[in-house]
């Protein structure tokens, strides 16, 4: 599927790190060193230490998940922490599904473009809510649906799943039905369901996020594409053309349903 990307779009994909049909570049084979040179050399140079184990989240097991906005504050003025994404195997955290919300709502649906079909629908975990599209987090995923031109398509919607302060909130496993139901209610041609969070809270399962990104899922009979959540790929930039193709996957099955019903 070609997706005639104009100097826009294209504009879009390379803040986001995606280069578009540009040839690897291949780096130049180091010049081969002699065993006698190579034993002077490890000799005279000090031991590297090994790479911290990475986490599931994207993390290394020795840096901290990065805060990417200030968080509001709490009822005693100071400002409520966010804690750490799960790991694979640990409790899944405590979250709020959010009302679908339009995305792009002044969208003219005579310049909808084809073959995006009858809406979409996006299930990600926010830290604001009622802005989904602010901070660096919110201006990437704006920018990755600007490039699949979603932007014209009045009915893109987002759920946002929310990890509340205090209280007693819902468990993310129970968060399955709700969201389920929200589907039905929208009937979107295709879920984007972005990060292993809300992957967990959509489809009830714990699979790695790389395994769960290789399959094609069913949400109240609608199909879910999953891929990485605009705030990891923040911290991971080498993720963004692996995200890149799973945008481009779930447009194709859309065009091909579209198109060929």
């Amino acid at each position: 599927m070609s997706l005639h990307l104009d100097a826009r779009q294209r504009a879009m994909l390379q803040e986001m790190g995606v280069t578009i049909w540009a040839p690897a570049q291949v780096s130049a084979a180091p010049a081969p060193v002699n065993d006698a040179a190579r034993s002077q050399r490890t000799a005279a140079e000090p031991p590297t230490p090994a790479p911290a184990v990475a986490a599931a989240g994207g993390d290394t097991a020795a840096t901290p998940r990065a805060v990417r906005e200030q968080r509001a504050a709490a009822p005693g003025g100071a400002p409520a922490p966010r804690p750490p994404a799960p790991q694979d195997g640990s409790p899944t955290p405590a979250l709020v599904l959010h009302a679908a919300q339009a995305l792009y709502p002044t969208a003219d649906p005579a310049q909808t473009p084809a073959g995006l079909g009858a809406g979409w629908l996006v299930v990600a975990e926010s830290l604001s809510p009622t802005e989904p599209l602010a901070g660096d987090a919110g201006r990437l995923l704006d920018n990755m649906l600007r490039a699949m031109q979603l932007h014209r398509h009045p009915r893109v919607f987002l759920a946002a799943l929310e990890r509340p302060h205090a209280g007693n909130p819902t468990d993310a496993l129970e968060i399955a039905p709700a969201l389920n139901e929200m589907v039905a209610t929208v009937r979107p041609a295709m879920v984007l369901v972005l990060g292993h969070v809300a992957a967990r809270a959509a489809l009830g399962r714990t699979e790695p996020l790389g395994r769960l990104r290789a399959e094609l899922h069913q949400l109240a009979g609608c199909p879910a594409i999953v891929t990485y959540d605009p705030a990891f790929l923040l911290r991971s930039q080498g993720n963004k053309g692996a995200a890149w193709a799973d945008l481009c996957r779930a447009l194709a099955l859309v065009h091909a349903t579209t198109v060929h019903p």
